[in-house]
């Protein structure tokens, strides 16, 4: 199954505590579902002082489910992706104005 969403798209999220919230995608899992987007879920771990590192309480991004995230088109609007062939290539499209992403 092709990626409808990929690291660098600039995603809105749809559900959660961050609802409302944009960000950037800087990773994906597709065998688990889900992304880490910049800004988003954030959670503080407590890390514990090593050699040439500071301890105390870090925030940290946590992964976030595919299905709460769609991606942004250019009017800043959340759309759905679809995929076409254009000529002999096949490529991601937002359905709500159908610009190729």
């Amino acid at each position: 199954m092709a990626a409808k969403l990929k690291k660098g798209d600039k995603v809105v999220v749809l559900a959660g505590k961050d609802k409302g919230k944009q960000g950037e995608i800087t990773s994906v899992n597709p065998t688990k579902g889900k992304a880490i987007v910049e800004g988003v879920n954030v959670a503080v771990r407590h890390v514990k002082p090593s050699q040439g590192q500071q301890g105390g309480r870090q925030s940290t991004e946590m992964a976030i489910d595919l299905s709460n995230l769609a991606i942004v088109d250019k009017n800043g609007k959340a759309t759905r992706v679809g995929f076409r062939m254009d000529g002999d290539k096949k490529v991601r499209f937002a359905k709500t104005t159908g610009d190729v992403i």
